[in-house]
């Protein structure tokens, strides 16, 4: 995609290129930018080879400046300046033609009001190095292990909104990654599926199921504020 700034604007990040959360965004993406935006979005979900070979065919292309929005919800500062580093890499003595920034994938209108404001995106030089000991190499602080599924039946149950909002409330609440706190997993299918969308924390055990925003807050609130079971919530056998 082109705009009036950039020869060439890259969006990557996963969940870009099967499922129904692809579906959805590349319906978006098209509303808003045309249906050329579909060649430039990335599906990270098995690595940054992609991302780097069509970085590579813009520079040799000389598809220049170039503009990569980072659309990982877990990215945040660390990633984006591995990804300023491996681009400044790349790109040698052009890095000073190369931009990235982080933008999220479900507010579209947010997103190309972003790629429009290019004093709010981040050049490839002179990037801050990354610490020697990053903080995903060590295991985060917490009491509980929360494994939440988001394979497919759980998935078209709600599993990935809600698995965003057990993140935003379990902040909000003070224990996402403390040690008296919850450390979360997404992951593929736990059974049982009819009850899902299925949770279930560790090493106490139990298997909760949360249907919708309302559960996944009295949840937070009542196991991991008040540390008390929610036996309403517990799946059966």
């Amino acid at each position: 995609m082109k705009t009036e700034t950039y020869a060439r604007v890259l969006f990557a990040g996963p969940d870009l290129s099967h499922g129904s959360f692809a579906e959805l965004t590349r319906r978006q993406f098209t509303e808003q930018f045309g249906a050329v935006v579909l060649d430039d979005l990335i599906d990270t979900g098995a690595g940054y080879d992609e991302v780097w070979a069509r970085v590579r065919d813009c520079l040799s292309g000389a598809e220049l400046p170039l503009l990569l929005v980072d659309l990982d919800p877990l990215g945040g500062s660390p990633q984006l300046d591995w990804l300023r580093g491996k681009l400044q890499a790349m790109a040698g003595e052009r890095a000073d033609q190369l931009f990235a920034c982080t933008g999220n994938a479900e507010d579209v209108t947010t997103l190309a009001a972003l790629i429009q404001q290019p004093e709010k995106h981040l050049g490839c030089v002179e990037v801050p190095q990354l610490p020697e000991s990053h903080s995903w190499s060590c295991i985060p602080p917490h009491r509980y292990r929360v494994l939440l599924c988001n394979g497919p039946r759980c998935t078209r149950r709600g599993a990935l909104p809600l698995w965003k909002l057990l993140r935003e409330e379990l902040k909000a609440a003070g224990r996402l990654e403390t040690e008296d706190g919850v450390h979360i997993t997404r992951t593929q299918c736990q059974f049982p599926c009819d009850q899902g969308p299925t949770l279930s924390v560790y090493p106490s055990g139990e298997w909760y199921r949360i249907r919708d925003a309302a559960e996944v807050k009295r949840l937070v609130q009542e196991r991991f504020v008040e540390e008390r079971a929610v036996p309403e919530l517990i799946m059966r056998g």
